[in-house]
């Protein structure tokens, strides 16, 4: 695991309530693309349901992380593509079940005309440090 150091409200900024804005860290960068809720057969997992979707979405990322050797401890930034914002307290929840409040990382959140695949209501990326 990387040392990394959050900084959730660097000055002049106002506080972020649900990730930090600043993650620094030394060591080999990872990046993980964009997951979307396909199972490791390919089906589509939670059609219509923001929360399964994002159940499956944090999986994958977790398994493309542990495929380089990281963990969610090891994640400095992560995007999330929502064709609705509505979905985005679903994500939140999928994130609290892999990362405390106090390891949170960096984040944005864009709201898209659509994804890859119509039934796709959300896309994950994220990028991780490990230690040297």
């Amino acid at each position: 695991m990387s040392e990394l150091t959050r900084i959730p409200a660097p000055d002049g900024v106002a506080p972020a309530a649900q990730y930090s804005h600043v993650v620094l860290g030394r060591g080999r960068f990872v990046a993980i693309s964009g997951q979307v809720p396909l199972d490791e057969d390919g089906r589509l997992v939670g059609e219509g349901d923001p929360g399964a979707q994002a159940r499956q979405v944090f999986e994958n990322l977790r398994r493309c992380l542990a495929a380089a050797g990281a963990t969610f401890d090891d994640v400095v930034k992560l995007t999330y593509f929502v064709t609705d914002l509505a979905a985005m307290p679903a994500l939140r929840a999928a994130r609290a079940e892999h990362i405390p409040d106090d390891r949170l990382p960096a984040a944005s959140a864009v709201r898209v005309a659509g994804l890859v695949r119509p039934e796709f209501l959300m896309e994950v990326e994220a990028f991780a440090v490990l230690a040297g």
